[in-house]
């Protein structure tokens, strides 16, 4: 043997030696729902050997933990058993894992940890609500660590046109119907080169390595959220390590990310610090992967998060957080003659955006331990210039241009107080409001300068209690809004009560109902939309209102595994319709376009009905899954309130599943699929078109009439991570599409040319064979260090 040889097989052996001596550590917090710190908790890894109790602070460590997949077990006598499913412990990189416990209906002389821990849901909402962990979200297969993707998955919501954007379509809602809270702030936009007016876009802007979990809300909503008709999605972001500094690093086919966290003012002498920060960037490079594929789009963006927490004593702390983005879509004409691409090129728009949303929370804790309170002033901005030229390749000839603004400056107070089996949550917001904008719509012979601002204010109120040993669940409260712009609604006009009831029949089965009415004030596109005479012609439309039904059934098979049915209505009033097209703006949205900038009547009325079966199944012998299937109609007006035409969104079926199996040393499997049924369409006018191209305008006389095939897509991930002394590494392949269905498309059009790209006299439209049903792999790779 060769000295060389020697040298390899020495290294082999140090490298796995090194390997085998590797460990993570876990830790976290365990409080009351009142916020007070448990002392004397039990924390365990279920299957191993490995715990630790919760000190004076609620605080916990357990060291020495080979890396891995667990479940993390919390018990205390008095409180009901929590699990946390598949934490994954790293040499590096391992956040804190925090629990709130709920107090057990029944005074125990023993820690119970069997047949009390079950997938539950908030009381408030008992129904159609789910909540997936950090964990879940970093390994959704095809996402690309987008959280907006990974609620797209979720039970109820359709995937958009052509599966592309992240648009939230639940349960035959349109896409503006649905509002995001950051850690209890507002963010109204959510996305890269996202639609005014509404907040779908191509891209998240939301980093997967500042949560802790993700929770949707598809019917019944908590009274301290204004404005949803459709859902709430919830993002809890965690603190900062308070102990040393790390961060990670990841990469993709996308895009490259940067995240730091770690301590502020420790000190040489303090093992942990009473500041923290969490701080990432985020870059594309889609731009230059398309110039070298030869696309004529040039999507380029960044975007930044920050999050500081300082823990002033034992009962206040705050907090300031921050979300903003920077996007630039322009167009490049590719080298060669390409009919699809020389048709995008002329059709789709420039888009500069700029989005940024801060807020300072304070949360105070009351000594007494009977709750806390919760205040948040923030301020979100969206500078959006959006423009679309008859020349693009020169950019020349503006045929429509949106040069516009959003600010508003938001102030929320929310109080959660407990009386002994009572709990009360109640509160107030209060918004100012500016928008500002210069509109030149040419096809449509519109050309204004518009300038508003006024304030808009609400009060919530919610109380909950339990009967019977648990046995029992009800919640019942109201909220009003007001502002001072429109003209027809007032507090009382906008009273909506909502009302919840859970009940324990059997063990493990439960019936859960609830009925709600939402309001949502119009976008501000439709507010200070102005006509050809600067006057604010939609200064009169209503708060659009939605009333939502649901009853369901809901069992558990075991504390990581259960099984639901429900049935929705939802109901919808005085719901803008365009005067232009005399369609309900419930069919726009979820395209490269301002919604909303338009004279609108708030005359239209809607519905949405139908029955969802979902089966989901925490970590357990390696394999964790959730299945869902949702049957519904999805109908709306224009002027006529009696004729109720399918809406685009009515594809009737919806499937969807996720899951994935841990193999050993260290690798994962997981797959996604979608399916959705056939969706109407709105056909393309073509003589229209062809007399305003590249402005494209669609038939909506012929809403429909026809329908695009089904939606179809697989997805398969693969995972595997390694642990080193001072980093953690996870390498990923995913492969989009892997059947490769082809992905329903409505019928493109361009002018009609010849080979060389002339434009063929006299002028025509011709229809655009474009490829669809690409297998689409990429690689992605996480350091945690």
């Amino acid at each position: 043997m060769n000295i060389k040889n020697t040298a390899l097989i020495l290294c082999s052996l140090l490298v796995s030696n090194m390997y085998s001596q590797v460990f993570g550590e876990l830790s976290g917090n365990v409080t009351d729902q009142t916020g007070q710190p448990v002392l004397g908790a039990s924390i365990f890894l279920e299957g191993t050997e490995k715990g630790a109790q919760t000190d004076f602070d609620g605080n916990y460590r357990i060291e020495n933990i080979t890396p891995g997949s667990y479940n993390l077990v919390v018990s205390y006598v008095g409180f009901e058993t929590q699990t946390k499913f598949n934490v994954i412990v790293r040499s590096k990189g391992t956040p804190n894992y925090n629990f709130v416990l709920k107090e057990s209906a029944e005074a125990l002389d023993e820690v119970v940890i069997t047949n009390t821990n079950k997938i539950s849901r908030p009381k408030e909402t008992p129904l159609s609500t789910q909540t997936l962990s950090a964990v879940e979200i970093a390994t959704y297969p095809g996402s690309n660590n987008d959280v907006v993707q990974v609620a797209q998955t979720l039970p109820g919501v359709s995937p958009s046109i052509g599966g592309f954007r992240n648009d939230l379509i639940i349960r035959g809602g349109a896409p503006n119907e649905t509002v995001y809270y950051l850690d209890g702030m507002e963010v109204p936009n959510i996305n890269h080169f996202s639609t005014q007016g509404s907040a779908g876009g191509p891209v998240g802007l939301i980093n997967v390595s500042f949560i802790d979990n993700v929770t949707l809300s598809t019917s019944a909503f908590g009274a301290q959220y204004d404005n949803p008709l459709s859902g709430v999605l919830q993002f809890s972001q965690r603190k900062g390590n308070n102990r040393e500094f790390g961060g990670n690093f990841r990469v993709s086919a996308s895009e490259a990310a940067l995240t730091l966290e770690g301590p502020l003012f420790k000190g040489k002498n303090n093992e942990e610090s009473k500041t923290t920060f969490l701080v990432s960037a985020r870059r594309s490079y889609l731009q230059f992967l398309f110039e070298v594929i030869g696309l004529p789009f040039r999507p380029n963006y960044w975007d930044y998060q920050y999050k500081i927490n300082h823990k002033i004593d034992s009962y206040n702390d705050i907090s300031l957080i921050g979300l903003g983005s920077i996007d630039d879509f322009s167009l490049e004409s590719p080298e060669d003659f390409d009919e699809e691409q020389q048709a995008q090129l002329e059709q789709a728009p420039f888009i500069e955006q700029r989005t940024n949303a801060i807020g300072l929370t304070w949360k105070n804790r009351f000594k007494d331990g009977s709750g806390f309170m919760e205040t948040t002033i923030s301020n979100n901005t969206l500078i959006n210039e959006f423009t679309r030229y008859e020349d693009p390749e020169n950019e020349t000839g503006v045929i429509f241009s949106n040069d516009a603004t959003e600010s508003e400056t938001k102030l929320r107070y929310q109080l959660t107080k407990f009386f002994g089996d009572w709990k009360l949550t109640t509160g107030f917001n209060t918004q100012y409001s500016d928008y500002s904008n210069k509109t030149i719509n040419l096809t449509d012979n519109n050309i204004f300068n518009t300038e508003i601002d006024f304030f808009k204010y609400g009060l919530f109120a919610n109380m909950t209690k339990s009967f019977f040993n648990d046995k029992l669940d009800l919640s019942f409260g109201f909220r009003m809004d007001d502002d001072n712009f429109t003209d027809e609604d007032n507090l009382l006009s906008t009273f909506s009560p909502r009302f919840s009831i859970s009940y324990e029949f059997k063990e493990n089965w439960r019936l859960n109902g609830s009925l709600g009415r939402y309001y949502k004030l119009p976008p501000y596109t439709i507010l200070g939309f102005r006509d050809n005479n600067n006057i604010l012609v939609n200064q009169d439309v209503n708060y659009t209102v939605s009333d939502h039904y649901v009853l369901g059934l809901q069992h558990n098979f075991s504390p990581s595994s259960s099984i639901s049915l429900e049935g929705f209505y939802k109901r919808y009033d005085d719901y803008p319709v365009s005067v232009l097209d005399g369609v309900s703006l419930a069919n726009k949205g979820a395209d490269f376009e301002i919604l909303g900038s338009e004279d609108v009547a708030t005359v239209g009325k809607g519905r949405s009905y139908g029955a969802e079966l979902q089966f989901q199944q925490k970590l357990s012998n390696n394999f964790y899954g959730i299945f869902a299937y949702t049957w519904f109609y999805s109908e709306f007006t224009g002027f006529d309130r009696e004729i109720y035409l399918p809406s685009v969104w009515d594809s009737r079926h919806l499937i969807s599943f996720t899951g994935g199996y841990k193999l050993k040393r260290n690798w994962e499997i997981s797959a996604r699929y979608r399916f959705a049924g056939e969706t109407p369409f709105v056909p393309t006018d073509q003589d229209a078109t062809l007399a305003s191209y590249p402005e494209v305008i669609l038939d909506y006389d012929r809403l429909g009439e026809e329908k695009l095939d089904v939606f179809s897509q697989l997805d398969l991930r693969i995972d595997k991570k390694w642990n080193f002394k001072n980093l953690s590494l996870n390498v990923f392949i995913e492969a989009q599409n892997i059947l490769g269905q082809k992905t329903p498309q409505p019928t493109q059009f361009g002018l009609n040319r010849d080979s060389n790209g002339s434009i063929v006299e006299p002028r025509s439209l011709t229809a655009i064979e474009t490829e669809t049903g690409q297998i689409i792999p990429s690689l992605g790779i996480v350091i945690d260090f």
